[in-house]
């Protein structure tokens, strides 16, 4: 079984800057595609940003031009990086890693969830 513990997450004026982190108790990171979702109260759950095993990325269009998802192999850790913040980002953010077996088995693991909070 891998666990992910996500940090990073807090209060942070309109503007600012976040960097959450995830970290894989085994190193996954590598083989696996990560990413990250949130979900605001009184909505569902959303994916903001995709980062496959190839190294591909991917964002919602609200992600785009400002969030920046990044692994790093060694540290068996994925990142987001959370730039121009605004109210509307709050949420609890949480990790995702995935991978497909050669039986077809697909395995998935989440993280406990982070919350970041940007007020109005």
């Amino acid at each position: 079984q891998v666990q992910l513990v996500e940090s990073g997450g807090g209060l942070v004026q309109a503007g600012g800057s976040l960097r959450l982190s995830c970290t894989a108790s085994r190193s996954i990171v590598s083989s696996h595609d990560m990413g990250w979702y949130r979900q605001a109260p009184g909505k569902q759950r959303e994916l903001v940003a995709l980062i496959t095993s190839g190294g591909d990325t991917n964002y919602a269009d609200s992600a785009k031009g400002r969030f920046t998802i990044a692994r790093d192999n060694a540290k068996s850790t994925g990142y987001l990086q959370m730039n121009s913040l605004k109210p509307e980002d709050t949420a609890v953010y949480s990790c995702h890693a995935s991978t497909i077996l050669s039986d077809r088995t697909k395995l998935n693991y989440w993280g406990q969830g982070t919350h970041v909070a940007v007020p109005s």
